[in-house]
């Protein structure tokens, strides 16, 4: 998957949605949608993951959270997400989002009930591909219905857990 720097995650979101809509319409009929949910879970956390470890080989330092920060320009783009930013260093990228264009965008195409599949639960296994060692630990999010979203990326500690 070729990741153009000017095309926003935003826009590319929209594009695999309209795929990704009567995909899901044909497995809800034929499976139920549990089984429909899964599916399109597993596929675009798997794609989630890899894109991740694409970004991450173009990295030519090597990943961490300061390069984290710098890619967070492309899920912005085009007014995509207001965001607050709480702590940002080498350690730790914490910040909410208090307006999520994904969650209407979805709302929008009649794809609410599947939203945090083909977003939220996307962040989780990216950071995975993009850099292991760090973590993403979050409570909330606006397409859950929540106010707002909270990221709290971390480095792991030897133990595993957030620094």
């Amino acid at each position: 998957m070729s990741h153009d720097p000017e095309l926003g995650i935003l826009a590319r979101r929209r594009i695999e949605a309209e795929i990704i809509k009567p995909i899901y319409e044909i497995l809800k009929r034929d499976f139920g949608a549990g089984r429909a949910q899964a599916v399109i879970g597993e596929a675009v956390g798997q794609a989630a993951v890899a894109a991740g470890r694409e970004f991450a080989a173009q990295e030519p330092d090597g990943t961490s959270v300061e390069s984290f920060v710098a890619l967070q320009r492309l899920w912005e783009k085009d007014d995509a997400l207001q965001v607050e930013v709480l702590a940002s260093d080498h350690e730790r990228y914490h910040y909410d989002v208090t307006r999520c264009r994904y969650a209407e965008m979805y709302q929008q195409m009649g794809l609410a009930e599947i939203g945090h599949l083909l977003s939220c639960n996307r962040d989780s296994e990216f950071i995975v591909g993009y850099a292991p060692q760090v973590k993403l630990e979050r409570s909330s999010t606006i397409m859950s219905g929540k106010p707002r979203c909270d990221f709290r990326y971390a480095l792991k500690h030897d133990d595993g857990e957030p620094a």
